[in-house]
Parts: C-alpha cells; sequence; structure tokens
C-alpha cells in the first residue's frame, strides 16, 4: 500500500516538476508575455501562488523610482562628453532631462573653488519647465568654508536659472510634475595647490 501511495504521489508531482523546469521568467520590466485565464499559471512575475515551484519577480512600477537622481562632474570623463551636450529638440526622455541639466553646470571660478567638492541639491519641476521653489541645498563636502559653500550654491542656483524654463514635451512635464529631483555636482577640475588648500 506504501509503495502505490508513494508511486502516485511522483506521479502527481512529475508534471508540476516538468512545467517549473519549462517555465522561463523573462526579468526585463514590462516584458511579460501574454496569457490567458484558462492558464494554470499566473499571468505577471509579480503575483505569486504558494504552489508555483518557480521564483516570484517583483514587479517595477517606473524604471527610475520615486526620486530621481543625477550626478554631474565639473570635467566629465571623454567617454561621458555626449552625455552633456544639450538636446536640440523638446525634452521628451528621462534621458533628454538629464543631459540638458548637465550642459547647464558652470563651476565656479578655480580661486573660489575647493578640490573634490561635492554639493547635493533636491528641487521640483512644475509642468512649465520651470522650479516649483529654489533648489534646498541637502549635502556639502564637510570642512568646506562658509565662503566655498556659498560660492558652489550660487554657482548652481546661475546654472539652473540660466536653463530654465526648460522645453519639455506635455508627456514629460505631466510626468515630472512635483516630483523631486537631487542633483549632485562633484567639482573633479585639477585645480592648483592654492586653491587646493583653501578651507
Amino acid at each position: 500500500m506504501l509503495r502505490v501511495v508513494v508511486l502516485l504521489l511522483l506521479i502527481v508531482a512529475a508534471p508540476a516538476t516538468a512545467g517549473a523546469r519549462q517555465r522561463q521568467i523573462n526579468p526585463v520590466p514590462f516584458a511579460h508575455t501574454p496569457c490567458s485565464v484558462l492558464d494554470n499559471r499566473p499571468c505577471t512575475p509579480s503575483f505569486c501562488s504558494i504552489y508555483g515551484p518557480w521564483p516570484c519577480i517583483p514587479e517595477m512600477d517606473y524604471p527610475y523610482g520615486q526620486n530621481l537622481q543625477l550626478t554631474i562632474e565639473s570635467r566629465p570623463a571623454r567617454d561621458q562628453e555626449g552625455k552633456y551636450q544639450k538636446p536640440d529638440h523638446d525634452l521628451d526622455t528621462i534621458g533628454d532631462l538629464f543631459a540638458a541639466l548637465r550642459s547647464c553646470w558652470t563651476p565656479p571660478p578655480e580661486d573660489a573653488a575647493r578640490q573634490g567638492m561635492q554639493m547635493t541639491v533636491r528641487f521640483s519641476f512644475k509642468r512649465s519647465g520651470d522650479m516649483v521653489a529654489p533648489p534646498r541645498l541637502t549635502f556639502a563636502t564637510s570642512g568646506a568654508s562658509a565662503d566655498t559653500r556659498a560660492s558652489y550654491l550660487n554657482s548652481i542656483n546661475t546654472s539652473l536659472n540660466a536653463c530654465l524654463p526648460l522645453k519639455l514635451t506635455t508627456g514629460l512635464g505631466g510626468a515630472l510634475a512635483g516630483r523631486p529631483i537631487a542633483i549632485r555636482y562633484v567639482d573633479n577640475r585639477d585645480l592648483n595647490k592654492a586653491s587646493s588648500d583653501r578651507q
């Protein structure tokens, strides 16, 4: 009797195991395979069954998350210079937006700069391409003097204001409106020793 029960369990479990081996989940976001209500498995990887032997992949709502984060270097690497060119059309993608913001940056002059200085600001855009409010400082390199911090913050505000309003398409303007954007400015220029030793 025990042999019969074990044999029945193996027969029932074999098709489920074979199906699990054949099931391929596409890990690329938004690349779900169409399915039918008559299928015996979930339609999207974010929905799982406790009876399913396959792993579940979390659903991604938006590839950039809740915050839009960008790093802008004062001297970009050669292979990154294309990302610092302002698009010659209305901004329609996040990549276009980032390129426009990168192209706006003008660091402070060397006599007011500090080697390796970093500063992060956060702000939001309206649908019109204007900022909701002036950028809010969220980080600055420790040990920088008040004058150096003020110099960098002034350069950030001047650079952003010179580019506004950004020419956003209706779609991108609606998607960006009110969403926080964080930009980290990194001064990676080779400054002379006098400016490097500045507080």
